[in-house]
């Protein structure tokens, strides 16, 4: 029998919910492979994937899908890797350059620019290259690990000092709502989603946590940051479940991205066999 085919974005924070697959107990048992988290979307949507990590906006985009119970990449207050840069106060921007990787923050950005900030910018996509966006936008959205080394750079406490903002994208939508935002979801096709397989996949993550500290230290060289404030991050930034309060901000992101038309119907969700509305 084939190997369920598992789609996995390649972020740090991503990194412990894959710990055992890719080292620990279940290593071997899936086929990952990995990319960004809008390409995770597309190999889901298009049958080359059975389960992927998909940015939480596109679970209303594809039909037929359940999302794996107690999983998710959120965040409650503040998460660092969501950063949007403007070159001037919010209520003056008229441009903005999305990163092109995610669709969930995309949403947020967008929901914060028409209920929060009360802006109507014109907006893009772009590769995360932060000097080439604000070239052609006031403003620039970034995300990932490029949005962390920026945070930790020389050049973010520079364009501080000359008067730009630099606005965590959750605390921004924490003071709009007062709600956590879920930014990440695991997902497969309503058939697929087993017991086995959720149990596995929170084996996964529970492994992945126990072993944080080993994964930041890998990450180090890469990433060019001290593993301790990369555990920082992931302990204290991202929570890798689904629990009520985490809920409870996804059904907000869902009825407020509804009705700027970002998603069709705000169809119910459908965590492994238990549906649950979604509507808030």
């Amino acid at each position: 029998m084939s190997k369920l085919r598992v789609s996995v974005v390649q972020y740090l924070n991503t990194a412990p919910l894959v710990w055992g697959f890719t080292m620990g107990p279940l290593r071997g048992k899936y086929e990952l492979s990995f990319t960004v988290p809008s390409l995770c979307a597309e190999a889901l949507r298009s049958g080359t994937a059975d389960i992927a990590i998909i940015p939480a906006i596109e679970y209303q985009r594809i039909p037929g899908l359940a999302i794996l119970p107690d999983l998710s990449i959120a965040s409650k207050r503040s998460v660092r890797s969501l950063l949007l840069i403007a070159k001037r106060p919010m209520a003056e921007v008229r441009s903005i350059a999305l990163d092109c990787s995610s669709r969930t923050t995309q949403a947020l950005t967008r929901i914060l620019c028409a209920q929060w900030w009360k802006i109507a910018p014109e907006f893009h996509e772009a590769a995360p290259n932060l000097p080439e966006m604000l070239e052609k936008a006031d403003a620039a959205l970034l995300i990932g690990d490029p949005a962390l080394r920026y945070a930790a750079s020389v050049d973010a406490q520079n364009d501080r000092k000359r008067g730009w903002r630099v606005l965590d994208i959750v605390e921004e939508w924490r003071a709009m709502t007062g709600l956590a935002a879920v930014l990440a979801v695991w997902a497969a096709r309503s058939e697929m989603a087993t017991a086995e397989l959720v149990e596995d996949f929170q084996i996964s993550r529970d492994s992945g946590v126990r072993h944080i500290g080993e994964i930041c230290a890998e990450a180090e060289d890469e990433l060019g940051l001290p593993a301790a404030e990369l555990e920082q991050y992931l302990r204290e930034n991202i929570d890798f479940g689904l629990d009520a309060e985490n809920l409870a901000g996804l059904r907000r992101y869902f009825a407020e991205a509804a009705k700027l038309g970002l998603i069709g119907e705000n169809k119910a969700l459908e965590i492994a066999g238990a549906r649950l509305v979604a509507k808030g």
